[in-house]
C-alpha cells in the first residue's frame, strides 16, 4: 500500500509558514454526527478534524488558513471510520493462512475458499490438501464443523491422512483434533494430561479431542511451536492487513492478548508499519491470569504491568479495561443454557452440556477485583445460564459498590432472554454482538442443539437498541468475516444461508447497524472523542464507498464497493484487484441466499472466472462507481 499524492484542484492564497490543511469534498459525507448527519465536505489537518459542513462554511471556519481543496472523492461517499470492535489478530493470521475448510466461503485478497457443505465434501478436500503436502509437513486445517461436516475423531483423520500429523481446528477455534500421528509426534499420554484439573476433563485422548481448557492450557505448549511459527505469523498478518483494508476497517481491538504465544514485535513490526491504514489495540487477558494462578488482589498490578510494558502508538495496550470469560463457544455449541440442548428429534439431549471457561466463582472473584479497581470489563459470555451468571455479578458488584458510567460489556451476546436484555439495561451493562450468528448457524441450530425459537431469538439487537442500550458489532475473526458493511447487513436483513428471515422481530434499522460498526464501536473502548464519527477535534479517519448506504437496497449492503479509506488524513486506496474479489465474493453470496448457491470464484474448482466477470459486468451496469 502506499499514500497517494494530493491533487489540490483549487489552492488558497499561501501565508508564510502556515501549515497546509485539506478539505475532502465528496459526493456525499455521512458523518455518524446526530447533529449534522450529512455534510458535502470535511477539513483536516495533521490527521485531526478541523471543520464539517458545506464548503463554504468550512471556508468560513477556516478563515485566513492556508489550504487546499481535494476533490478526489466528488463521486464517492466517505462514512466515518469502519470499526470492528472485536477480532483476534493471531486467529485471524493462523486460521486463514491454513487449509480453510468451513461451512462458509472464505474469501481474502488473493484467494478464495468455497465452503464445505457436508462431510463428503470435507473429507476429500482434507484429503486432497494431504496429497499435496511433502511427505514430513503436519497438515493444519480449520473451520469443522459437525453438524455440516459430520462428527470428528481420531480414527476419521488416521483413515484419511495415514501418518501424516494431523491437527484439525474447529470452527470456533476452541477445539482441537488430533490424529494418532500427531498425537505421538506431540508425546502425549493419558499420564501427561491427568492431574490439572478443570483442563484434565476437557479432553478426551482416545478421540483425539481438546476443547475449553483442556487446548489451551494443555495441547496449547505441545502443539503451537509447531504450528504457531514466526514464517506463519508473517504471512498471516501481512494477508491480515490487506484483507482488513479491503473491507475499510481504519480500527481494530484484540480483547484479550497472551504474552507467551502472541507475537507483539511482529504485530509492532507488521500491524504497526506506516503504510497500515488501521489502529490495533490490546486488553489484557484476565483469563490468563486465572489459569496462571495470579490471585485477584495481585491481578490488577499485573495487568497494569502488562500494560506499562507495551509501547504506545498505533499498536498498543488500551488502559483501564480488561477481558474476563464466561461459557464456551457457541459455534462449538458449548455455551451454557438453562434449558439445555436438544438432541435431533427435539427431545433434551442429557449428553450435550455446555462449558464453563472460567467457573463461576473465579468470574466474580476476577470481576469483583477489577470492578473495586475502577476497570472496564468486558465479559465473553454466550448462554442464558452464562449471562444469567454474568449479570447476577454484575448486580451484586452494583449494589456492593455502585458506579456510574462502567460500560461492562456483554460480549457476543449470543443468547438471552427478553427479561435479561431489560436487566441489562438496568444495570447499565453495554452490548457488544456478533451479528453472524442467526445469519449463519440459525438453521442447523433449530434442528439440533437449540431447536428453532432459541436458534432464530439469537443476538437480539433489536430488543437492546429498544432499550436504549448501547451497542456494537464485532467479528470475532475468524468467527465472522472482518467486514463492518457485511456484518450490518447480517444485523439489518438476518438472512440465513437458506434465505429465510430468523427472527424478523430483531432486525435493526440501517442507522443503528452502522451506528454499531462506528460510534457504537468506540463507544465500547472508550474512544468516543476520538473514533466512530466525523466531528471537529476527532482523528481523520474515513472509509471511501462508492454507493451511499442509505440509498441502496437493504440487502445490498454487503455489495458496496469499498474504494479505500482515509487514515490520519491519508488517503489509502484498496488495490483493484482486492475490490473485485471482495464485490464479487458479496454478489454470489447474496445470491445463494436469494437463488441457490452460486460460486464467487476459489481455489477448489468452483469458477476463479467468475470473480472478474462479475465485477465487469456489474460495473457496466451502474451499480458499482
Amino acid at each position: 500500500m502506499h499514500t497517494s499524492p494530493l491533487p489540490p484542484t483549487e489552492q488558497a492564497e499561501a501565508t508564510q509558514g502556515a501549515r497546509p490543511i485539506t478539505v475532502f469534498t465528496a459526493n456525499r459525507v455521512i458523518t455518524m454526527d446526530p447533529i449534522r448527519p450529512r455534510v458535502d465536505a470535511v477539513a483536516v489537518k495533521d490527521g485531526r478534524i478541523v471543520a464539517v459542513g458545506s464548503l463554504e462554511e468550512i471556508r468560513v471556519a477556516l478563515g485566513d488558513a492556508v489550504f487546499s481543496i481535494d476533490e478526489r472523492f466528488a463521486g464517492s461517499v466517505l462514512i466515518a471510520g469502519l470499526i470492528d470492535q472485536h477480532l483476534h489478530p493471531l486467529l485471524g493470521a493462523s486460521t486463514l493462512t491454513t487449509e480453510v475448510i468451513a461451512p462458509e466461503d472464505w474469501v481474502l485478497p488473493t484467494r478464495t475458499y468455497c465452503a464445505a457443505n457436508d462431510a463428503h465434501e470435507y473429507d476429500e478436500r482434507l484429503r486432497t490438501a494431504h496429497l499435496g503436502l511433502e511427505s514430513n509437513e503436519w497438515l493444519f486445517s480449520w473451520g469443522h464443523h459437525k453438524l455440516w461436516h459430520g462428527d470428528m475423531h481420531r480414527t476419521r483423520l488416521d483413515a484419511i491422512t495415514n501418518d501424516r500429523p494431523t491437527a484439525i481446528w474447529q470452527r470456533s477455534c476452541h477445539e482441537w483434533f488430533l490424529n494418532s500421528a500427531a498425537i505421538n509426534a506431540l508425546g502425549i499420554t493419558d499420564e501427561n494430561m491427568a492431574g490439572h484439573g478443570t483442563a484434565s476433563n476437557q479432553l478426551d485422548l482416545a478421540r483425539g479431542h481438546f476443547w475449553e481448557n483442556g487446548w489451551m492450557t494443555l495441547l496449547s505448549p505441545l502443539l503451537m511451536p509447531l504450528f504457531l511459527t514466526e514464517a506463519r505469523f508473517r504471512r498471516g498478518l501481512t494477508q491480515l492487513v490487506d484483507y482488513l483494508h479491503m473491507n475499510g476497517v481504519t480500527a481494530i481491538n484484540e480483547p484479550g492478548i497472551a504474552w507467551k504465544v502472541e507475537p507483539w514485535h511482529l504485530y509492532q513490526e507488521i500491524l504497526g508499519a506506516e503504510d497500515v491504514p488501521f489502529t490495533s489495540t490490546f486488553l489484557v487477558d484476565g483469563r490468563n491470569q486465572c489459569v496462571k494462578g495470579i490471585e485477584p488482589s495481585a491481578a490488577v498490578v499485573d495487568a497494569q504491568k502488562q500494560i506499562d510494558r507495551a509501547p504506545s502508538g498505533k499498536v498498543c495496550m488500551v488502559p483501564g479495561q480488561v477481558k474476563l470469560f464466561a461459557d464456551g463457544a457457541i459455534i462449538s455449541q458449548l455455551m451454557q443454557m438453562r434449558d439445555g440442548y436438544l438432541d435431533s428429534n427435539g427431545n433434551v439431549d442429557p449428553d450435550h452440556h455446555g462449558e464453563w471457561i472460567m467457573e463461576p466463582e473465579d468470574l466474580r472473584r476476577y470481576f469483583d477485583a477489577y470492578w473495586d479497581a475502577g476497570w472496564q470489563i468486558h465479559v465473553h459470555v454466550n448462554g442464558d445460564l452464562g449471562l444469567d451468571v454474568l449479570l447476577d455479578i454484575v448486580d451484586d458488584a452494583m449494589t456492593r459498590h455502585p458506579r456510574i458510567d462502567h460500560r461492562t460489556t456483554i460480549v457476543h451476546f449470543a443468547n438471552s432472554t427478553e427479561e435479561q436484555v431489560q436487566r441489562i439495561a438496568r444495570l447499565g451493562a453495554i452490548v457488544s454482538a456478533n451479528p453472524y450468528y442467526p445469519v449463519g448457524f440459525a438453521d442447523k441450530y433449530g434442528e439440533y442443539g437449540l431447536g428453532a425459537q432459541r436458534a432464530d431469538a439469537m443476538v437480539r439487537s433489536a430488543s437492546v437498541s429498544a432499550h436504549g442500550i448501547p451497542l456494537s458489532f464485532h467479528s470475532d475473526l475468524p468467527m465472522c468475516p472482518a467486514d463492518p458493511l457485511t456484518m450490518a447487513g447480517y444485523a439489518v436483513n438476518r438472512i440465513t444461508n437458506s434465505g429465510r428471515v430468523a427472527g424478523p422481530e430483531q432486525r435493526i434499522s440501517v442507522h443503528a447497524a452502522l451506528m454499531a460498526v462506528t460510534i457504537g464501536s468506540a463507544y465500547s473502548w472508550r474512544r468516543e472523542n476520538d473514533l466512530g464519527s466525523i466531528e471537529v477535534g476527532k482523528i481523520a479517519n474515513f472509509t471511501v464507498l462508492a454507493e451511499d448506504p442509505f440509498h441502496v437496497d437493504p440487502k445490498d449492503l454487503s455489495r458496496i464497493r469499498v474504494l479505500g479509506s482515509v487514515f490520519e488524513g491519508r488517503w489509502f486506496p484498496v488495490p483493484i484487484e482486492h475490490q473485485q474479489a471482495r464485490l464479487a465474493s458479496r454478489v454470489a453470496s447474496v445470491g445463494a441466499a436469494d437463488n441457490g448457491r452460486v460460486d464467487a470464484g476459489c481455489d477448489h474448482g468452483c469458477g476463479c472466472v467468475v470473480a472478474n466477470f462479475l465485477f465487469e459486468h456489474l460495473a457496466q451496469h451502474g451499480f458499482a462507481a
